[in-house]
């Protein structure tokens, strides 16, 4: 099973303070999600999807896209989120789950198939942040093979973790899984890389001043 996580998108990333406010952040993390749900949902030989949240935007869309909804009403963040959901999925006998971040809004389909193609019949995968901290998607075989910790430096730790298990582990780079949207700097990399995603067309027509990715400015409100 996929598992999508998805936190209260009305107080979204806040690390992008500096150069968003907040109907801007809420309704680019909205984008995101919007450009992952879509690429599950175009995506013809996935698994079942379950959106993990009870944020009401998520939820709406999720439902839209006929995806399950696996409530959060604790809304404890994403580890918490995961550790929830994981252990529904061995109560239902799911053998495996593959937990996407609602922030990666360049994912493809192909992305996924490679995750699927080299994934162990018992062990991990995982594909790092393009910077090598984060942990932008995390494939278990069984489902609750290690616990899934995450925030900045979640890579190293769920690689210990993932080895610590004697099952194999496979590490994949994929460009458009490894682009997420953190910090100011992140932006610009969204704006620059070709692709037509909604969180891209959203960003590019937000004015800005100079290039440099500080630099970035939004409107008050602007693409709410």
């Amino acid at each position: 099973m996929i598992l999508v996580p998805v936190k209260n998108l009305s107080s979204a990333k806040q690390r992008l303070a500096g150069v968003l406010d907040q109907p801007s952040r809420t309704a680019l993390a909205q984008a995101m999600l919007h450009d992952v749900l879509t690429t599950l949902h175009n995506w013809k030989a996935r698994p079942a999807v379950a959106v993990v949240t009870s944020d009401p935007y998520a939820v709406k869309i999720g439902a839209e896209y006929g995806f399950e909804i696996i409530p959060d009403p604790d809304n404890p963040g994403e580890t918490g989120a995961i550790e929830m959901a994981t252990r529904i999925c061995v109560e239902r006998g799911v053998a495996s789950t593959l937990v996407i971040p609602a922030d990666i809004p360049l994912i493809q389909s192909w992305e996924l198939e490679e995750i699927l193609k080299h994934a162990p019949a018992e062990g991990s995968v995982l594909v790092p942040a393009a910077d090598g901290r984060g942990t932008n998607a995390a494939f278990r075989s069984p489902a609750n093979l290690f616990p899934l910790r995450f925030g900045n430096d979640s890579f190293k730790p769920h690689n210990a973790a993932a080895l610590a298990t004697g099952k194999p582990c496979v590490i994949l780079k994929l460009p458009g899984i490894a682009v997420d949207v953190d910090n100011p700097e992140d932006l610009q990399q969204l704006i620059s890389l070709p692709g037509e995603t909604r969180a891209q067309r959203l960003v590019r027509e937000y004015p800005r001043v100079g290039t440099d990715a500080s630099s970035v400015q939004l409107r008050s409100g602007a693409g709410s």
